[in-house]
């Protein structure tokens, strides 16, 4: 099996897997007892905690656990709006977000708030000066992704975040981090982001848990109430074991050695692709771990059946599309042959060139087999 769809999910590390082992099978109790056995449990939150905030560059304290990125979109958006409603109704997104961004601002135009969605040019880029031309007075909040998941398009955030500060100071920025976490070099100490999303399962954790960091002094309403637990802001009993994962996924994490590696993979992968007839590269090939392309009148469900057969596995973008024809390239104003014929690799640190060369030969193929 050749997996290259790893900005779906990745194959949880072994660091992760005994972690879980170990949450499940011996410090199983809940984190809130005040027993010993409540206390190990405790204990391995705050280690998580610490391993989590590591990888971001934040302060431990500001990092607080959800039940994945969509979650932490949703905590962001939705808490932001009712911390600033008062001061204005106008919020700038892109028209390339994630649905988890995209629905609840669609929500929150139901309510009353006005979304500004900036469009990106034909690579799937969003510059920096068309947010600045959006910012208004009465401007309250700015959500952009980082990397995004179908085309790998990496957003200026910081000098997003800095036309932010000038053209709408009282405006707070969340950025999904989704797929830019680990993959892109950025500390949230000096990013500027107010707001920041993550997630475990894209790190090599296991699905469940994911994180919103909080800049320090930001009093961000809470988003679950409950118990009390994650300092009030989301309550519930914390999911220990994808948690513990999360946190060890993170600390065995070498990012910079693991974005040069794979940034090779994916310049390898666009330059064998492009050396197949009738292959279109899509975007600019900016993230280091996606490489989006179309073959043109064939459709994308039969590329991935062919691929499958030869035992690799791609995907026909969002793996949270489900068929639906990509928002994402529609907004790039893309042909709908080039649309349809849509395909997404996502590249992670246990592929090697053999796996990209693989796939070249089973892509070259493709056209004819489906003729055939």
């Amino acid at each position: 099996m050749i997996y290259l769809d790893n900005a779906a999910t990745t194959q949880p590390c072994a660091e992760a897997v005994e972690a879980v082992t170990r949450l499940m099978t011996e410090d199983w109790g809940n984190p809130s007892s005040v027993h010993t056995f409540g206390i190990r449990a405790e204990d391995a939150l705050k280690t998580a905690r610490k391993q989590v905030a590591a990888a971001l560059g934040a302060e431990k304290e500001r990092v607080f656990f959800t039940s994945g990125g969509t979650e932490a979109d949703n905590w962001a958006i939705f808490s932001a709006a009712q911390r600033l409603g008062k001061r204005g109704k106008h919020i700038v997104t892109t028209a390339v977000e994630h649905h988890a961004v995209l629905h609840p601002m669609q929500k929150l135009e139901t309510m009353g708030f006005e979304v500004t969605y900036l469009q990106p040019d034909e690579t799937g880029f969003v510059s920096a000066e068309s947010l600045e031309t959006a910012l208004r007075p009465d401007t309250i909040l700015v959500s952009v992704m980082m990397v995004n998941n179908e085309t790998g398009a990496v957003m200026p955030i910081a000098d997003m975040i800095r036309a932010t500060r000038r053209r709408a100071p009282l405006a707070l920025f969340h950025t999904d981090a989704v797929q830019g976490f680990g993959k892109v070099a950025f500390r949230a100490k000096t990013l500027g982001a107010d707001l920041i999303s993550v997630s475990g399962h894209k790190v090599h954790g296991i699905k469940g848990a994911g994180a919103l960091y909080i800049r320090p002094a930001l009093p961000l309403p809470p988003f679950v109430l409950g118990g009390g637990q994650e300092e009030n802001f989301r309550s519930g009993t914390e999911p220990l074991p994808a948690i513990a994962a999360f946190g060890a996924a993170c600390a065995a994490m070498d990012i910079p050695s693991e974005i040069a590696k794979v940034s090779a993979l994916r310049d390898r992968c666009r330059a064998e692709l492009a050396k197949i007839d009738g292959v279109t590269l899509l975007g600019k090939g900016d993230a280091p771990h996606v490489v989006a392309f179309s073959l043109p009148g064939v459709r994308s469900q039969g590329i991935l059946n062919c691929l499958q057969d030869d035992g690799i596995f791609v995907s026909a973008g969002s793996a949270c599309s489900r068929g639906h024809r990509s928002h994402v390239l529609e907004a790039m104003r893309l042909s709908p042959k080039i649309i349809d014929g849509a395909v997404r690799v996502s590249l992670g640190r246990m592929n090697t060139e053999a796996d990209v060369v693989a796939l070249a030969k089973s892509l070259s193929g493709v056209r004819a087999r489906l003729r055939g």
